[in-house]
């Protein structure tokens, strides 16, 4: 079951790691050092065999045992000298080369905290798991050990090469035969082994994402006792997985054979030859030692080749793979703006400058308490509905007003919008004509609040040609105000209500706070001012008060915790183990539903936000606390604007207004009396009854 896409193009190693430079520039004056370092004990190994001929055709020739022994303590230096370097080496790769994947890791989990919920509904988190892990785990070893040593190997082995010239030319000759079919082979492995490996690590990746949503999933999967179909799943991931390691170790076994059996030949071939000439007497035998045994020395240098390029090739593909989820487009800021790159370590450019100038004086007010109205503004007469929001909420609400809601809205809401859209995300007061009144302009009401405008969503990975789930949505929700918003299920209502925090961006149209589009606003302030609770409530592994305070703002003290609780009527966190301090499990799962709901539901509202987005907020309580929620939820929703998902008449009730949302338009926006007595779908929504069609 693949869950990541393959590289669509083969694209070279070397350039590949290549793209590593960012990363190993800080620390790579250590790691040059560290590989000069290794060279020159790779070559100080060389200058054992040039003892070796000085004692044979000296000391040795000569029975002279004081020279035996003085050869013996060089050799003993030479070996002392190799060791000591070798760990000197070791010794300067090893810490910054874990800063450079401790470095790498957090770079890679900023940045899916700003890639787009678009790119994690595609991506499954084991892969990105396996991103984060396997793959750097495999880039920290090519750096310590491949990338230093593909370079010592290599002057080594010229070293050694002209060292066996320099000692006799026709027996370095017959060394270097197997050069030619050794580097072809060497050729023909990295392609096939490159193609192979890419497919273990993206099996190891569904491998994580099987054994996270099994783990995640124990109830769903005892509950239902499928717990024999889930080890079938995953018996078959790990055969994939087996059978892809032993090609590997086939491709591996075949050059190593390769790369080990031609050098042995042409060294046994050159030893048979040298004999010859120092029977002859062409070649002295301590000119024939050292021979053999610079090139027994170049053993290791030429048959590590073989596993030094699977590694690489590993490193390769580990970092094309990392390099997939950090090219991905983050998250931008405002419009007009660049998103930051991906290896911005630093904040999004939102700090408190760039942020007053977005929004304007109304961003140094208190939350919740900002004076975009006089008090009282809340019209509830649904009279004045229509013309304070543009739409047809006072009129009935039956199947010809639905046209009347979906069709005319937009001209009576977007004409003045479009007046002053060119400068409501600088000075929206500035839009209506200045007339000396002391009471607001009239267009500060008109663009106050959350307004929807000819709002189109189609999501991104949908086909060109498919209708758009939301189209033509015009909705404005006045300051203090709040809307319940109904439709069937798949409606959209989910989707509408992630378009405000710009979890996903519209296609079309746009979306405006107080008369500033939310795609002028960095994300930070925006979300500051919308706080939302999901349908599905996500608890994280930490405290419950560390859960709800996710909500505000750092600083907020132990009395905004109690007062959320107590709005959530989530006051059973006291009566836990450590009260608010004691941790909850992952997902929250040691909770019951409602008691997972009524936290998010705080966390909403702990921040005291401008907006307010609220998805079926209720749907997991009994009757009574839902009652006792619903009460303490009136006077939260009394100083905020509020759009509430809902599916039951209770939670219907909270809300001033209620918008019908069908078959992607707003269909008719009225009270909840009103809509039942004029509009049939709302009435049939409401009743709970089968669909009579």
């Amino acid at each position: 079951m693949p869950t990541t896409r393959a590289t669509t193009q083969d694209s070279s190693a070397v350039r590949s790691l290549l793209r590593l430079w960012p990363y190993v520039r800080p620390v790579r004056a250590r790691l040059l050092t560290a590989a000069l370092i290794a060279i020159v004990a790779s070559c100080t190994g060389l200058v054992i065999p040039l003892v070796l001929k000085w004692m044979v055709d000296g000391p040795v020739a000569d029975r002279d045992p004081a020279g035996v022994w003085l050869g013996a303590l060089y050799l003993l230096l030479l070996g002392i000298a190799e060791a000591v370097l070798f760990g000197i080496r070791r010794w300067l790769v090893a810490r910054p080369l874990s800063r450079v994947e401790a470095g790498m890791r957090a770079d890679l989990y900023r940045h899916l905290q700003r890639l787009p919920v678009a790119f994690h509904d595609r991506w499954a988190s084991g892969q990105l798991l396996s991103r984060g892990t396997t793959d750097l785990m495999l880039l920290r070893m090519f750096l310590a050990f491949p990338l230093t040593f593909l370079l010592v190997n290599g002057v080594t082995i010229l070293v050694g090469v002209a060292i066996m010239l320099a000692q006799d030319w026709l027996l370095g000759l017959v060394v270097l035969v197997p050069a030619v079919p050794v580097l072809w082979t060497c050729v023909v492995f990295e392609g096939r082994y490159a193609r192979v490996a890419r497919r273990a690590q993206d099996q190891v990746g569904d491998l994580t994402t099987l054994v996270e949503e099994s783990v995640l999933g124990i109830r769903v999967v005892k509950g239902f006792g499928r717990h024999r179909s889930q080890a079938r799943a995953f018996d078959a991931l790990c055969a994939d997985l087996r059978g892809t390691e032993l090609h590997k170790a086939r491709l591996l076994a075949t050059i190593w054979g390769v790369i080990v059996t031609l050098p042995e030949l042409a060294i046994g071939a050159a030893l048979v030859l040298g004999v010859i000439q120092v029977a002859d007497g062409d070649l002295s035998a301590g000119t024939l030692v050292a021979f053999l045994s610079t090139a027994l020395a170049l053993r290791w240098p030429v048959e590590s080749i073989g596993f030094l390029l699977a590694m690489s090739q590993e490193a390769a593909t580990a970092t094309e793979r990392y390099f997939e989820a950090m090219d991905e487009a983050p998250e931008g800021g405002p419009a007009g703006e660049p998103a930051d790159g991906p290896h911005e370590s630093a904040p999004e450019p939102t700090e408190d400058g760039p942020r007053e100038s977005a929004s304007g004086p109304a961003a140094s007010e208190p939350v919740g308490k900002r004076p975009l109205e006089p008090a009282g503004i809340r019209p509830r007469d649904p009279a004045s509905a229509p013309a304070a929001s543009g739409l047809t909420a006072a009129e009935p609400t039956g199947d010809a007003p639905r046209e009347s809601a979906s069709a005319p809205a937009p001209a009576s809401a977007s004409a003045p919008a479009s007046a002053s859209a060119p400068a409501s995300a600088s000075a929206p007061e500035s839009a209506p004509a200045a007339e000396p009144t002391p009471a607001p302009e009239p267009g500060v009401f008109h663009e106050a609040g959350l307004r929807f405008e000819n709002v189109r969503f189609r999501y991104p990975d949908a086909a060109p040609d498919s209708p758009p789930l939301l189209q033509r949505v015009d909705l404005h929700i006045r300051p203090g105000e709040s809307m319940a918003l109904v439709g069937a299920t798949g409606s959209g209502k989910t989707t509408l209500t992630a378009l405000v925090p710009r979890l996903h961006e519209v296609t079309s149209g746009r979306i405006t706070l107080n008369g500033v589009d939310i795609t002028a606003m960095p994300r930070e302030e925006l979300r500051e001012k919308v706080a939302v609770a999901f349908e599905e409530p996500t608890l994280f592994s930490t405290t419950v008060g560390e859960n709800v305070l996710m909500g505000a703002p750092d600083g907020t003290g132990a009395d905004d915790l109690d007062r959320a609780l107590a709005i959530a009527r989530a006051e059973f966190a006291h009566a836990l183990p450590e009260g608010t301090a004691t941790r909850v499990g992952e997902q929250g799962l040691s909770l019951s539903g409602g008691q997972r709901q009524r936290l998010a539901l705080a966390r909403a509202v702990v921040g005291r936000p401008e907006f307010l987005v609220l998805d079926d907020p209720l749907s997991a309580l009994d009757v009574h606390t839902e009652a006792a929620v619903e009460a303490a939820l009136r006077r939260v929703l009394a100083d905020t604007t509020a759009l509430i998902v809902a599916h039951r008449p209770s939670t219907v009730l909270l809300a001033d207004r209620v918008a019908l949302l069908s078959d992607g338009r707003i269909a008719a926006v009225g009270t909840h009396q009103e809509l039942l007595r004029g509009n049939a779908e709302y009435a049939h929504l409401m009743s709970g009854e089968e669909d009579p069609r």
